[in-house]
């Protein structure tokens, strides 16, 4: 699978926010705005793992339709990755 641009901008952004987090343990921030920022670091983690599920589904889904195959374990497969991420 060919990851795009869009998919490494969001794990860039995951990663200051990460690195934001840990200044702000550093700093002594509450515990409030910690938790806060990690909240949104969860929410684009699970948000770019949607993203590369929906498009690996996509590209499968369309490479077993052209070759003729039944494409039910794909999709099968990609709920399992996504209920498992959880």
């Amino acid at each position: 699978m060919n990851y795009d641009d869009d998919v490494r901008k969001r794990l860039k952004r995951m990663e200051g926010q990460v690195r934001g987090v840990l200044k702000m343990m550093d700093e002594g921030k509450s515990c409030k705005d910690v938790v806060a920022q990690l909240s949104a670091v969860r929410s684009a983690a699970d948000k770019a793992l949607a993203y590369i599920v929906a498009v690996n589904l996509e590209q499968c889904l369309l490479e077993e339709k052209n070759k003729g195959n039944d494409t039910g374990q794909i999709v099968q497969e990609a709920v399992e990755l996504l209920v498992k991420s959880r």
